[in-house]
């Protein structure tokens, strides 16, 4: 489960009632909403906050890396509220729900020194594709 709500807290985070929304309907576990499915999920809650607000909180949550800005495709950005723990995503190829996975070993280890090209690496990003369960049984 994601602590992001707590993570906020703990920061001195101005915590106006749309922050709030903003921020519970991202904590949680597997979260990759786009920036329109969560002002329609905020708007449930609290009904006057605009898609300008939350556009702009998830913006302020990336700034403060409380909030990762995921993109896996051509798709819309998502938003995901696990970005203290290393992860990697796995998509759907069909749907495009995104799943956090765990891969043992370290990403960063695997690239041998001859196809680093001199660069120093600091990140790695690495995405599984396949298809989920609901739409291999459809």
């Amino acid at each position: 489960m994601s602590d992001l709500l707590e993570r906020l807290r703990g920061r001195g985070w101005r915590m106006t009632a749309q922050r709030r929304v903003v921020a519970e309907v991202l904590d949680g576990d597997h979260v990759h909403l786009t920036a329109d499915e969560v002002h329609s999920r905020a708007v449930k809650r609290l009904p006057e906050i605009s898609r300008a607000t939350v556009y702009n909180t998830l913006g302020e949550l990336v700034s403060l890396g409380e909030v990762l800005e995921v993109s896996t495709d051509r798709r819309a950005k998502r938003y995901d509220p696990n970005a203290h723990r290393p992860h990697q995503h796995l998509v759907c190829a069909q749907c495009g729900s995104i799943r956090d996975v765990h891969p043992a070993g370290n990403p960063l280890a695997d690239l041998p020194a001859s196809e680093r090209f001199g660069f120093t690496v600091s990140d790695v990003e690495v995405t599984y594709r396949g298809i989920c369960p609901n739409c291999s049984s459809a």
